[in-house]
């Protein structure tokens, strides 16, 4: 079934390739905005993907393949949503950037290269196959092959104008190169070959310019506008019956964190509700039947299933969003898909990370910022402050957020034209890119030595 399904993967991008320059759009639509698709050999995409079982201890990728890596349909009515993994942003951008308006034929009238290598895909060797001890090569073959087949088109800026999408956090590609013997992950964005291209993930480190996030991929991918506004209008009608909402797994060792203090808070929280004890919430509330709603999404079973979670979130105000292994969460996207107001316990879960989308000085029209330290080891309830935000101030997040359900979801491939008039996830890190690359060339030349 796999096989069956990568074949017709491969028929479609192929063909979707031929057709890639039928766009019909202006010159002067396109100017300063031509992209042209590096011709890489499908050993850096597409045979990666033949390979979605071989490796035991990561999880078989091969059903979220389906749909071109939205993967398969909630259920077979569903238009909208998918079992999306995250894995697969990069086959999710490859098909998306083919039906972008302005790509190019001729790399000398581009102003970015687009590179399809699915580098996450690829690290899988690395991190949980064979290739575990010489992960400090991860990405020297792409080197190699750009320096030997039309050597020109990077060294025309030395890679400046190149950019590609890696669908893991940067930590898993940041491993020292003179780890000996290697610890965990490969040394990708270590090696000085690539610190010239542009990378886009859904995660970066704090300091490397050439790092940029960009939204985890939801489930949610609409085909047409009717599909989104009717999404949109009942997000907007939904009741929300609950004040905070977690959903996630981890916190219930002895270790303080901040997500253990979630979960004993919310227990309590929920205890001393059902027992009358709760006399602050119980006087000033008239609108939420629970306290907390805490969704379990122990041992992955959410990562695949949005009905688990979804519904929550619809009937939910807060969704807390606490940092796990790393800051960031694809629980913030999923929950701005719900209209539910994110609540940050670290600055490098969003607002550190996603400045094309989710603009730093707009957090606070739609998001809570709590720091985790106030609460792990000074007491302090996020209770106390979420009930202290005014009604109105509340509604007035809400609307903020709804505005900001387009610009984080990835809409489906090959959808209505109506909707392509509302810029998504994708669009916003194409326009981010191409202003990142234009002024990374533009500070090259006023830097260029007189001759």
């Amino acid at each position: 079934m796999a096989y069956l399904t990568l074949f017709f993967l491969l028929l479609l991008i192929k063909s979707a390739s031929s057709q890639q320059i039928s766009n019909p759009i202006t010159t002067e639509d396109c100017n300063n905005r031509w992209i042209y698709i590096r011709n890489l050999p499908s050993s850096f995409n597409l045979d990666l993907l033949a390979k979605c079982s071989e490796y035991p201890l990561f999880d078989d990728f091969c059903p979220y393949l389906a749909n071109h890596g939205l993967g398969q349909k909630t259920h077979s009515k569903s238009r909208s949503w998918y079992r999306s993994d995250p894995l697969l942003l990069e086959l999710i951008f490859h098909r998306r950037i083919l039906e972008y308006p302005c790509l190019t034929n001729d790399p000398n009238v581009a102003n970015a290269v687009f590179l399809p290598y699915y580098a996450a895909i690829d690290s899988l060797r690395y991190l949980y196959g064979p290739d575990v001890n010489s992960s400090f090569q991860h990405g020297m073959d792409l080197f190699e092959f750009l320096q030997s087949n039309e050597p020109e088109i990077w060294k025309k800026h030395m890679g400046h104008d190149h950019f590609l999408v890696m669908s893991r956090p940067a930590w898993d590609f940041s491993q020292p190169l003179d780890n000996d013997p290697p610890i965990w992950g490969t040394s990708f964005l270590e090696l000085p070959e690539f610190y010239n291209v542009t990378i886009l993930l859904p995660e970066g480190r704090a300091w490397p310019w050439q790092e940029h996030a960009v939204p985890y991929p939801t489930s949610f991918h609409p085909p047409n506008l009717a599909c989104f506004d009717a999404w949109v209008r009942r997000v907007k009608r939904s009741r929300r019956t609950s004040l905070m909402l977690f959903a996630g797994g981890g916190g219930i060792g002895a270790t303080p964190n901040i997500r253990r203090s979630i979960r004993t808070e919310c227990n309590n929280a929920n205890n001393s509700s059902i027992n009358g004890n709760n006399t602050s919430f119980n006087k000033s509330n008239r609108i939420y039947s629970k306290i907390c709603h805490i969704v379990d999404c122990s041992n992955g079973i959410c990562e695949h299933d949005p009905l688990r979670y979804m519904k929550p979130m619809l009937q939910a105000t807060f969704c807390l969003q606490p940092p796990g292994d790393t800051p960031t969460r694809r629980s913030t996207f999923d929950a701005i898909t719900a209209g539910c107001i994110p609540v940050f316990f670290e600055e490098l879960s969003a607002k550190m990370q996603y400045q094309w989308h989710l603009p730093e000085d707009k957090y606070p029209e739609f998001s809570v910022f709590i720091p985790k330290e106030e609460v792990v080891f000074k007491g302090l309830k996020i209770l106390d402050v979420l009930m202290a935000i005014p009604r109105s101030e509340v509604g007035k997040m809400r609307e903020s957020i709804v505005e900001l359900i387009p610009r984080v979801m990835y809409r489906r491939h090959g959808s209505s034209l109506g909707l392509r008039t509302k810029k998504d996830a994708f669009d916003t890190a194409i326009d981010g890119t191409l202003q990142t690359i234009k002024d990374k060339l533009n500070n090259m030349l006023e830097h260029r030595p007189l001759v």
